[in-house]
Parts: structure tokens; sequence; C-alpha cells
């Protein structure tokens, strides 16, 4: 009977041992898979503590928070025939851990792949100016393409955004002449625009002042004024034509006021 204590003893602390061996803790943003036997357990297991029994039950931790993968820089020759490079950034979480361990080997690895053809495979399809001007859209195009595709293993795809597009050195040379060229016809047509403006304004002037004559003599009073103010010792000011008219008209019609008797006579 006393032989018998130690034995049981020590086969009592072996088993305490065993199931301290089996504690596992489940963060709350993890999901255990257990595999017993080999099979599947229906439902995932966590957060919290739980039993592992080992050697017949395996654990695979799956964590349900959102994941960025990083999308390595993709050639990629636009619809238009323009080779550009493109990089882009993935964010996806797992929503059935079940289904992201039995359904494919290496989820991270698979959706980061499937977002790098799936990539060059929806940007070949539009063209330099949409790739540029429409990134919402070429967005919410990747992001429904590659979650419709990584749905059957249990992910969720929430957003996918190019970051970067690195344009040729030719391209980018090409597309700064443009916009040069846009700037100078938009410049251009703004400068005839204002002249057209300036020349119907100047017309109502001239249109007001030829019938008030003494307005274009209040106008050149005013004008000398202000020259007149900038301390210039010398002074261009125009003179009316008109008035100019007037004396030649008034000189040409005054008499030869030569009395005719004083008239001389070469001998």
């Amino acid at each position: 009977m006393n032989a018998t204590l130690p034995g049981l003893g020590i086969f009592l602390g072996l088993v305490a041992l065993y199931f301290l061996t089996c504690i596992r803790f489940i963060f709350e943003y993890q999901r255990g898979v257990v595999f017993r036997l080999g099979r599947v357990l229906p439902q995932p297991k966590g957060p919290g503590l739980i039993l592992v029994f080992w050697p017949i039950d395996q654990l695979v931790r799956v964590s349900l928070r959102t994941l960025v993968k990083d999308v390595p820089s993709q050639d990629v020759i636009t619809l238009d025939n323009v080779s550009v490079t493109v990089n882009a950034v993935v964010y996806f979480r797992v929503i059935d851990p079940l289904r992201a361990i039995l359904e494919v080997e290496n989820y991270l690895y698979a959706t980061s792949e499937l977002s790098q053809t799936t990539l060059r495979s929806i940007l070949g399809q539009a063209e330099l100016d949409e790739l540029l001007a429409k990134r919402d859209q070429i967005n919410r195009r990747l992001q429904e393409v590659i979650d419709q595709q990584t749905d059957p293993w249990g992910i969720k795809v929430s957003l996918v955004e190019v970051k970067h597009v690195d344009l040729p050195d030719a391209m980018k040379r090409a597309m700064a002449k443009q916009a040069e060229s846009e700037r100078e016809r938009r410049a251009k047509v703004i400068h005839a625009q204002g002249e057209s403006q300036a020349a119907g304004k100047l017309k109502e002037a001239a249109e007001t002042i030829e019938g008030h004559p003494m307005a274009m003599q209040m106008r050149f009073l005013q004008t000398l004024a202000d020259v007149g103010a900038e301390n210039n010792t010398t002074i261009v000011f125009p003179v009316p034509i008109d008035l100019i008219g007037a004396l030649l008209k008034n000189g040409r019609a005054e008499p030869d006021r030569t009395p005719p008797g004083n008239t001389s006579q070469s001998q």
C-alpha cells in the first residue's frame, strides 16, 4: 500500500503537467483552427483559454485583423500602348478562418500573387489618361475583382489603392509640352477676350464724347494735370486735329489787307 502511493503521486503529477502543457491562449484578434487526428474541428477556437491535447491535436492560429500587403512595382502596357511602372497596396482580412486554412495553402502569398496579376490585367485595359485622371474608378474595379476571387478562401478585400505611376521620361516631356501649349492657348484666348471687352468700352466712350465736344477738352486738361504731377520737364501733349483744322480754315479765309494804291510796279 505504501509502495503504490509514490507511483500514484508521480502519475498524477505527470497528468497535471500534461494538462498544463495543453493550455493555450488565443488573443482577441485571433482564432485557432484545431486539427484532431488530422480532421478539422467544425468551429474555430478562441478567444481566451483553450485546451489543445497534444499530440492528437494541432493548432493553427489565424489573425482576424486587417492586413496590409504592398504590391511590388509592375510593368504595365496600357490600352494606348504606353509602358508604365505601377505599384499598389491591398487591405484585406480573414473572415472565415476555416476556409483560409483549408482552401488555400498560404493565403498571404496567394493574395499577394493574385493582386499582382490582377493589377497588370486591369491597368492593361485602361488608357493612360484614365489611369491618371480616374484613379478612384480603377481602385474600385481592382477591389471588386480581387475580392471576388478571394471570396472562396474566406478573405475579404476591403480596399485597393494604386500608389505610384512612373512614366517614361519621353512621355513626361510630351505631357509637359502638352500642358504648356494648353496654358498658352488659354492665355491667348483670355487676352483676346480682354481686347474685345476693351474695344467695346472704348466704343461706348467715343460715342459718349462725340455728343459732347467739351468732354474731350476736359479730358485733355485732366491728362495734362496728371502728367504735370510727375514733375516732368518735357510734356508731350496731343493737339486735337479738329482744332488745327479750324485754325487752317481761319487762315485761308483771312482777306488781303494791302491797299490797292500801294501796288508797286517795276520800271
